[in-house]
């Protein structure tokens, strides 16, 4: 289990330590100490949660997502929003550039003997106050990925704007509730194939605020649990 001196905020697990769901399971209660039960998941959105797992890359349950597909729309899921959870799932290929990008950015400033973290031209500063400024969520996920942004926006300004717009198409739309969306982020980051734990604390932070009660969050990471390993396609 994940050890830490404050039990509100489980310290990251040492480096090439394996992540196990039990791990998973441990972080999430240590923030839902003062977290009441709330209302346990309707059918629809354990179709829809069910179906994200499925269609993860990390899993790509083909027959899976297409049963599930079917359920939610048989549940009174419209198109748009079954598409919406899919490009949600669709950005868990972010966390490649999450994993890599500040490290990548360090090795280059090493080669070039440059500051890594030196002032960003007016061109980036630009960007960085429309894609970020004070937005909440950005901000937020500097907490869990600290140095990401700032690393991607100097190694790729186009990387950095277009990882910002994919990323928020999901949330632009708005078809599909906020708390939803993120119960179904964080259920695909806790599937077995693929435990990214930074992720998955980030949505559950954000589900909680947005309402979400112990009860939801539980069956989430339970239908996560039980996705089906990776079989290929």
């Amino acid at each position: 289990m994940i050890e830490s001196d404050d039990p509100s905020r489980p310290a990251a697990p040492p480096v090439g330590k394996e992540i196990t769901l039990d791990d998973l399971r441990a972080a999430a209660d240590a923030h839902l100490c003062d977290v009441g039960d709330g209302e346990p998941l309707d059918a629809l959105t354990r179709a829809l949660l069910e179906l994200a797992v499925r269609a993860s890359v990390t899993t790509l349950d083909v027959e899976g997502s297409k049963r599930y597909m079917r359920e939610a729309l048989d549940l009174g899921a419209t198109v748009d929003q079954v598409h919406e959870i899919l490009m949600l799932v669709s950005g868990l290929g972010v966390h490649t550039l999450f994993e890599t990008t500040e490290h990548l950015h360090n090795l280059s400033s090493e080669q070039l003997d440059v500051q890594a973290d030196s002032a960003l031209d007016s061109d980036r500063n630009r960007l960085w106050e429309r894609y970020v400024g004070s937005d909440p969520y950005r901000q937020r996920l500097e907490e869990e990925i600290p140095g990401f942004l700032h690393a991607l926006i100097r190694i790729s300004p186009e990387a950095f704007a277009a990882f910002c717009e994919y990323c928020a198409v999901p949330w632009k739309t708005r078809n599909v509730r906020a708390v939803t969306k993120e119960l179904v982020a964080l259920a695909v980051d806790a599937t077995p194939t693929h435990r990214y734990l930074p992720g998955m604390k980030l949505h559950l932070r954000n589900a909680i605020e947005l309402g979400a009660g112990r009860a939801a969050i539980h069956e989430a990471l339970m239908i996560a649990s039980q996705a089906p390993q990776h079989r290929g396609v």
